[in-house]
């Protein structure tokens, strides 16, 4: 910094030298980076309510959709007859068509070819038959159960009753065992149960009103079956699948991809 040397003249003579003057640069304002805006929330969706809860010491995200407001789809096959196997597949398909993936869950257990291991209607079609055959896997632990939307409204019902239903099916999808029967857990669950898995599920609160949980952490079926009953308040649920179990949703920013998927429940949106 240079230093400016000032001399004054007076009258008489000079006056001796001051002091240098140091020059101060001026001092620039600092101006605070402000902080990035963050993303704003996706708008809630009426009628699709989605967030994580604790039950019992455990988590589970839970979804309630109001099909008074919202239409619940099944989804397997592409337009090629190829099962869709994910939801990002399924999502590119419904954007050619002018709609978007809202919300989706696995729908039931299905065989290596990702075919439906049993009933499957799909608008109204049925593509696989009901399956009452007996064997050791959960799906056959009796009751097993299907889950249905038909004329009347949505439906959990036990597989060896679904005949007798006498309103036209819209979807269905069979798995098992069922969690929740008429109010009662299913008699096969031990509340001390040592298999723990992730689980997803389906309970009918109303005819109009249904509920998909899925597990944040392993539990067994007794502690899953509790949060329908208990917490839920559904007087029939079923079990959709273990392990692979997943979620889609676009209010939480999510897209699981455990593995692939056979049938697909699904709530869509147009674009």
């Amino acid at each position: 910094m240079a230093a400016i040397l000032v001399c004054a003249a007076l009258i008489g003579g000079c006056r001796s030298q001051e002091p240098p003057t140091i020059a101060i640069p001026s001092v620039q304002e600092v101006v605070p980076t402000p902080e990035p805006t963050p993303e704003p929330a996706p708008e809630p969706t009426p009628g699709l309510e989605i967030s994580t809860i604790t039950f019992a010491g455990q988590r589970f995200t839970v979804c309630f959709v109001d099909l008074t407001k919202h239409d619940l789809d099944l989804f397997w096959r592409d337009d090629a007859g190829e099962p869709f196997r994910g939801f990002e597949a399924l999502d590119r398909r419904l954007q050619t068509q002018g709609r978007t993936l809202v919300f989706a869950m696995n729908a039931g257990m299905y065989l290596e070819d990702f075919s439906p291991v049993g009933l499957y209607v799909e608008d109204g079609e049925q593509l696989r038959p009901l399956n009452l055959a007996r064997g050791s896997s959960n799906f056959c632990l009796r009751p097993n159960g299907v889950f249905a939307i038909t004329d009347s409204g949505a439906k959990v019902v036990e597989s060896s009753t679904y005949p007798s239903i006498e309103d036209e099916t819209l979807l269905a999808t069979q798995s098992g065992p069922m969690l929740v029967i008429e109010g009662e857990l299913h008699p096969a669950f031990g509340r001390n149960s040592t298999s723990r898995l992730y689980r997803d599920g389906v309970g009918v609160i109303s005819p109009d009103r249904v509920v998909f949980a899925i597990s944040e952490q392993p539990v067994n079926f007794h502690e899953f079956a509790l949060l329908f009953r208990d917490h839920l308040e559904c007087e029939n649920a079923l079990f959709l699948d273990g392990n692979i179990s997943s979620l889609y949703s676009v209010a939480m920013d999510r897209c699981d991809n455990r593995a692939g998927l056979g049938p697909i429940l699904a709530v869509t949106a147009e674009k």
